[in-house]
């Protein structure tokens, strides 16, 4: 499964230097991944609130390769792949809308426990259909 997300870089995002706050790029990610779950049909305020499996990120990480200023369209495209019964991971690609140019990359792992020993599950069939759809 590959999703494509379009956004315009808010001057909220951006730091005293005017270029993109770093821990920002991850909530931009973030908010990709919410509208790839919401589009494949993903009730997203009972995901986000079930009392018996949550799935929270264990890994992040961000490549910078050119500076993102307020104004700035840009393209997330993210791709999920599963990793075990329990974990999967997502990459995405941030590029410039109108050329195409690479500015970042991040990733960010997943895992799938509940909520109250943290134990291991097994990833909910709904997560199962989005990695594969």
């Amino acid at each position: 499964m590959s999703f494509t997300y379009h956004r315009t870089i808010r001057f909220s995002d951006t730091d005293a230097a005017g270029v993109v706050y770093f821990a920002n790029v991850l909530s931009i990610c973030h908010e990709a991944y919410e509208y790839s779950l919401a589009a494949s049909g993903i009730e997203l305020l009972s995901f986000f609130s079930n009392p018996a499996v949550v799935i929270p990120i264990i890994h992040a990480s961000v490549d910078f390769l050119r500076p993102m200023v307020c104004g700035d369209a840009i393209v997330i495209r993210l791709t999920p792949q599963r990793l075990n019964e329990n974990k999967f991971e997502i990459t995405y690609e941030i590029v410039a809308a109108s050329s195409e140019q690479l500015l970042a990359k991040a990733m960010t792992r997943h895992v799938c426990i509940e909520p109250t020993t943290r134990n291991k599950l097994q990833l909910p069939d709904e997560i199962v259909e989005w990695l594969y759809s």
